[in-house]
């Protein structure tokens, strides 16, 4: 059981981490999901939306990018860089979901896990 504890205390470390990129580049409606009582998968998701395919291409560089700065931890698996509708960042423990608006309007990640517990993260414009 401990081993577990540290593993979720390591994941939210991560959140953080990369929540708060998403707030450097201006991430809209930044949520953490806790989803590791509903799925082996992980144990959160990180959702956001960018304003524009280009940002969410953004976005998805800054959390590479400042992951790998302060954890030396680099996604395991990258997918939709094709289109930038929607952005699929696999750490293990943390999937980050980056969508432009209508993309996430569209897939309803929110919605489908609605069992798990979800926390909006405000931006603030102080930043």
């Amino acid at each position: 059981m401990t081993d577990n504890n540290e593993q979720v205390k390591k994941a939210y470390k991560l959140a953080e981490v990369v929540i708060k990129a998403l707030e450097d580049k201006k991430g809209v409606d930044v949520t953490l999901m806790e989803v590791g009582k509903q799925t082996i998968l992980a144990d959160y998701f990180v959702i956001c939306t960018g304003t524009s395919k280009t940002h969410v291409k953004a976005l998805t560089d800054e959390v590479e990018f400042k992951t790998e700065e302060a954890l030396g931890i680099k996604p395991n698996h990258v997918e939709g860089f094709s289109d930038n509708t929607w952005t699929l960042m696999d750490y293990g423990t943390v999937i980050v979901h980056v969508f432009t608006e209508a993309g996430r309007e569209y897939y309803k990640l929110e919605k489908l896990w609605y069992d798990a517990s979800a926390e909006v993260i405000q931006h603030s414009e102080d930043n």
